[in-house]
């Protein structure tokens, strides 16, 4: 896959659809990204303008992607990727691809460790609360000072989609809630 040109990228900024994740394709111009982990792979849309424009901006390096699904798992009224369709169609952007089974939580307890130094992680509306309240445990380690965090969440008003970014220091209050003990 080539990197995106200069045309994709003003209409990956500023026309795409949907309209809230430009901001995710603005923040990968400024930072260095060289590794992706993406909670919620959905349709593989998302992943692959990521990693098109994070090619443009880090050409001779090797993009690291990580992407955490329910692949087969998910109930069958979501739309989304299968494990083997999903690897097929992101392992032909070039970048090293690495697909983990499973909700937040058991997916992150097995490969966290190994998702040290993570440049962006990017968090999709669809994941169960009580498996990624189980897994910010696990984030802290895998991010850096300049490490961006960005959470999709639906507006309860409209309705409506967008990301809000999250810096360090709001993810270590996260991981630090006790989630063992639980009022019935």
């Amino acid at each position: 896959m080539k990197p995106a040109s200069t045309f994709q990228y003003f209409c990956l900024t500023r026309l795409s659809r949907p309209a809230h994740q430009r901001c995710l394709y603005r923040a990968l111009r400024r930072a260095q990204v060289r590794s992706i982990v993406e909670l919620g792979v959905g349709d593989g849309q998302r992943a692959f303008r990521l990693l098109a424009v994070a090619q443009r901006y880090q050409p001779q390096e090797r993009l690291s992607y990580t992407g955490i699904d329910l692949f087969e798992a998910r109930p069958k009224e979501e739309a989304g990727l299968s494990l083997k369709v999903a690897h097929r169609q992101l392992t032909a952007t070039g970048a090293q691809v690495r697909l983990v089974p499973g909700d937040p939580f058991s997916a992150l307890a097995r490969c966290a460790n190994a998702l040290t130094k993570t440049d962006l992680m990017v968090i999709s509306a669809d994941q169960d609360p009580a498996s990624l309240e189980q897994a910010w445990f696990y984030v802290p380690r895998m991010l850096h000072e300049k490490s961006l965090v960005f959470r999709e969440e639906r507006c309860l008003r409209s309705g409506r989609l967008s990301y809000r970014r999250m810096s360090v220091a709001e993810v270590a209050p996260l991981a630090q809630r006790d989630t063992s003990r639980r009022a019935a």
